[in-house]
């Protein structure tokens, strides 16, 4: 931290920071380009102003919170769950912003590591007499600004990985003939369903629309407004015309990133049905390369993946260091037969791996248990 306040005085701002992060999330999957960050002013032990960064990326947080505070933010302490924006854009800096309120002590979880303002917004902060305190509840702040954090440094966005498995770790039948496997019961589907909501794009492999033909949309009640971008990992633009996912791109927007040599008439006729084509180079085993994918969504201003994309792209996305939380939905019945494995042996082990993942927690949604893993960073 930059400054050591008593015992009672870090209590408080962890339990006022923790509140700012619930804010901040509120904002997951709907503020990109921008991160969504939360931000509470506190006078007197009293809370007198709230924001979050809003649909779009704009307003910024503090200034939703400062206009929610008014003249009360005068000689408060405002809490903010990543460093204040120094830098012109569609409106001021932040960090002049907050100087101006009159704020008195300002609490910021983490530096923000874009080159725009790394320190420059604290600096303005501290350079206009305000008492800055950096470093509360850093590592849920790093958690929650990830996909921010990653798209600025390694450029591309966080990725959630989710994979849905039997008690005898299969995610489908071993036939293609097989019925499509029912794994997760309504609660578990639900909670996905809210998960894939607090993400940008939903990303899969050409293996789940040819299997499944899946809409990739949100279908629960509220959340009809909010549309992810649909992602296929689509190497020779095997995407049929007639799926579900071609006849809604009107309406929803579809993204197929495909390889360098896939067919220029397989593109044209995707592309006159409203589908969009992104062409990246492929790896040794002749895949869409998996971080040159990512780089494409990073560009296009996405942050966070909520990848469901099946066993194949799981197991990249381990392996290549790509899957930053993972979400292992263990179904209540077994398959009782050999099937496709949910995970290799390879990316259990990996998982396992306390040096490479942290086993965050176990949860339950009905019967079907979640197991969520962290990347450590």
């Amino acid at each position: 931290m930059s400054a050591h306040p008593g015992k009672a005085t870090q209590d408080a701002d962890e339990r006022f920071m923790s509140a700012a992060l619930a804010i901040g999330r509120r904002g997951l999957g709907v503020t990109s380009p921008n991160p969504a960050v939360g931000t509470i002013i506190v006078k007197d032990g009293v809370i007198v102003g709230r924001g979050a960064t809003q649909p779009g990326g704009r307003p910024h947080a503090e200034t939703v919170a400062l206009t929610d505070a008014g003249e009360r933010a005068r000689g408060a302490t405002l809490y903010v769950t990543l460093e204040p924006c120094s830098h012109h854009g569609v409106t001021g800096p932040c960090a002049d912003a907050i100087s101006r309120a009159g704020v008195a002590r300002v609490v910021s979880a983490i530096e923000d590591p874009d080159p725009r303002v790394a320190g420059r917004g604290h600096q303005i902060l501290r350079d206009a007499g305000v008492e800055v305190v950096t470093g509360v509840c850093v590592e849920a702040a790093r958690r929650a600004n990830l996909g921010h954090i990653l798209r600025v440094t390694e450029g591309r966005p966080m990725v959630t990985l989710k994979l849905a498995e039997t008690v005898d770790g299969y995610a489908a039948a071993g036939s293609p003939h097989d019925p499509r496997l029912i794994i997760t019961g309504v609660a578990a589907n639900n909670r996905i369903q809210i998960m894939r909501s607090m993400h940008d794009a939903i990303m899969v492999g050409i293996g789940t629309i040819l299997g499944d033909d899946p809409l990739l949309t949100l279908r629960l009640p509220g959340m009809e407004t909010r549309t992810p971008l649909r992602v296929v990992l689509d190497t020779n633009l095997r995407t049929p015309v007639r799926s579900r996912l071609v006849a809604t791109a009107a309406e929803r927007p579809v993204l197929l990133i495909a390889g360098e040599r896939a067919p220029a008439d397989a593109r044209r006729e995707l592309e006159d049905r409203g589908v969009s084509v992104e062409i990246v180079e492929c790896d040794e085993n002749g895949h869409v390369d998996l971080r040159a994918a990512l780089g494409v969504l990073a560009r296009a201003g996405l942050t966070r993946v909520f990848s469901e994309g099946g066993p194949h792209v799981a197991g990249r996305l381990i392996a290549g260091g790509l899957a930053d939380d993972v979400l292992l939905v263990r179904g209540a019945k077994s398959l009782g037969s050999p099937g496709i494995p949910a995970l290799d042996g390879s990316s259990r082990t990996l998982l396992r791996d306390a040096t490479r993942f942290r086993h965050a927690e176990d949860s339950f949604a009905g019967v079907d248990r979640i197991s969520h893993y962290e990347r450590v960073l």
